[in-house]
């Protein structure tokens, strides 16, 4: 994915044996330079400007009024979203061939409100811990003057994905 925030985006699911015959990191390389559609859970916060490494990954979104909530601020969710893909995909850099994750908890903290006059948000994901079973990982969303606006904390499961000649697949 680049740079431009309004560049036209294809959103689908990547098939699990293609994601699973990769490592996490070239998997999320190929899909933030477009040669995989991006997941259709980001047509809701449309990231931009994505960087990944091992264990960490960022991005920008700009909290815009089809975010708000009935009290008249972007509502939490917004925000609970950036962080748990960001987690998620800071953990998924991590995995190697042939593995998964999931979410099995994670904990909001929301600092300062966000409204559409914000501007573009950065959210950074970063593993904290990457075992066989488990991996736990933090995230940070930061405005453009760098104040922390929340930050979150979680523990994903880490599995095995079977292979296509797996009973049941």
């Amino acid at each position: 994915m680049t740079d431009n925030p309004t560049r036209k985006v294809e959103y689908g699911v990547t098939p699990t044996e293609v994601m699973a015959s990769m490592t996490g990191i070239d998997f999320l390389r190929a899909m933030f330079e477009d040669k995989f559609p991006a997941p259709p859970i980001m047509q809701n916060i449309e990231p931009f400007d994505y960087s990944v490494e091992p264990g960490v990954v960022a991005f920008s979104s700009i909290p815009g009024f089809r975010h708000y909530n009935p009290i008249g601020s972007v509502h939490g969710g917004y925000a609970a979203t950036l962080l748990d893909s960001a987690m998620g995909l800071a953990v998924h850099s991590t995995l190697p061939a042939g593995s998964g994750y999931t979410t099995l908890e994670f904990k909001v903290s929301f600092i300062r409100g966000m409204t559409q006059d914000t501007g573009a948000v950065r959210t950074e994901g970063r593993v904290l811990n990457a075992g066989r079973r488990a991996a736990t990982a933090e995230a940070r969303i930061t405005d453009s003057k760098g104040r922390l606006l929340a930050h979150a904390t979680t523990t994903c499961l880490v599995f095995e994905i079977p292979g296509p000649d797996a009973k049941g697949m």
